[in-house]
């Protein structure tokens, strides 16, 4: 089964953005201890921080240390969070990437697989509000490939500022919508976390305009074009029915950026709709992946998504 996530949104930590400026944010400093380089500048929460080259050999295992402790709850599994970062190679005085300068905090959901081993671990059990500087040992970061101009088998040092954190619901529970439209597929009600049933219409054309419609409405707010949505989704083909991706057979919800999705017609789809519904989208291949194959997705498919606005961050 295909995992669409990376084809959505660039996954910043399993794919390594562009680096920013290293402009210094302060004029504070903790000194090197256990391993962990030094923090030069900027280390308060919300700074952007400057790290020194480590020294010596680095650490073979993780190493969290906790530069200031948050008063928030602590992150879980499962848990959607906001984070701003900033890392760099152990052996290195420069960072390779950090969020400071985009201005915008990466949203992950903890234990969904989409970052290094080392952040799921090393952010676990922190609380929010809080400031970490994690030694991350090639095992648990890159390893042995490497990843663009981060070198095989480099120790990587962040420091993570846990902006925000959100306990995730099991299911949408909203009021049940009427599925009347025998041409549309027709999404199963449940709310006990299992993955809902999707019963495709036979020897029907699928539709030519985006579909958008609620099986359960929510009383949330209403999802924005800049939100980060956390779903749990199953997504068809619209031709044969065959599933190419689903959140539930993992067990991991998926968090996406709406600004920075691919697929146009999932983004257009969501917005306006409320937090806590489950509906139901069609994408015809103008808002998919058009006349392209796709990594397994033949050209010119509709797609069919039954999707949990389970929060937004």
């Amino acid at each position: 089964m295909r995992r669409i996530a990376g084809l959505l949104v660039p996954l910043l930590l399993l794919s390594t953005a562009a680096c920013g400026s290293d402009d210094d944010k302060g004029s504070d400093s903790t000194a090197a201890k256990n391993g962990v380089p030094a923090i030069t500048k900027g280390t308060e929460f919300g700074k952007k921080p400057t790290i020194a080259k480590g020294e010596g050999t680095p650490p073979k295992g993780l190493k969290v240390e906790v530069i200031s402790e948050g008063d928030g709850a602590k992150l879980e599994k499962g848990d959607a969070t906001e984070v701003n970062y900033l890392g760099q190679e152990y052996d290195e005085a420069k960072p390779f990437d950090n969020s400071f300068d985009r201005g915008q905090p990466f949203s992950l959901t903890l234990g969904g697989g989409s970052v290094i081993p080392g952040w799921e671990k090393g952010l676990e059990g922190q609380k929010v509000g809080s400031r970490v500087e994690l030694v991350i040992p090639p095992d648990q970061g890159y390893g042995a490939q490497g990843q663009g101009d981060i070198k095989a088998n480099a120790t990587l040092v962040f420091v993570v500022d846990i902006v925000k954190g959100t306990k995730i619901p099991a299911s949408a529970k909203g009021t049940e919508v009427a599925q009347e439209n025998i041409s549309l597929p027709k999404v199963g009600t449940n709310t006990d976390g299992k993955e809902p049933k999707v019963t495709m219409p036979k020897d029907v054309d699928p539709p030519k305009k985006l579909v958008s419609n609620y099986v359960l409405e929510g009383d949330g707010a209403e999802v924005k074009g800049t939100d980060s949505v956390v779903l749990n989704y199953s997504a068809l083909l619209w031709e044969g029915g065959k599933q190419f991706d689903s959140t539930y057979k993992t067990g991991k919800t998926q968090t996406f950026p709406l600004d920075q999705l691919t697929i146009k017609g999932l983004k257009n789809g969501l917005v306006g709709k409320k937090v806590g519904s489950r509906v139901l989208l069609v994408l015809p291949p103008d808002q998919a992946f058009g006349a392209q194959e796709t990594q397994g997705i033949p050209k010119n498919s509709t797609l069919v998504f039954a999707a949990d606005i389970l929060a937004v961050m």
